[in-house]
């Protein structure tokens, strides 16, 4: 079974480490090297991140020579925006609706608890 594309969009963001790369990521491209040096971790372990940044859709890279380069992927971002947005939407409906709920009943008791 192949997961969701969101559900590998949060997986990829659910460790500190990689939200720091894509926060990094964020002012622009950078090199593995350049990505790997304010972390107190081997390079192998920063190349397991990328990859699940990558898998997840975050990021992309390009191989130029010997660096690799990754950048984030602006696609996967706004997927997630449009999720959050939904869940945004549905919670303000319901806070309409309670409003509209309290002002038509201003003397039930149990509505202003």
């Amino acid at each position: 079974m192949t997961p969701d594309p969101l559900d590998r969009l949060f997986h990829a963001l659910s460790d500190p480490t990689r939200r720091g790369m894509v926060d990094r990521l964020s002012r622009g491209p950078a090199s593995v090297k350049e990505l790997a040096r304010p972390l107190a971790m081997a390079l192998p372990s920063v190349l397991k991140h990328l990859h699940v940044l990558e898998a997840g859709g975050i990021v992309l890279s390009e191989k130029a020579g010997r660096v690799r380069t990754y950048r984030i992927e602006a696609a996967a971002l706004a997927l997630i925006e449009g999720w959050v947005a939904d869940r945004r939407a549905s919670w303000n409906g319901r806070f309409d609706r309670l409003d509209r709920y309290l002002a038509d009943h201003p003397d039930d008791p149990g509505a202003q608890e």
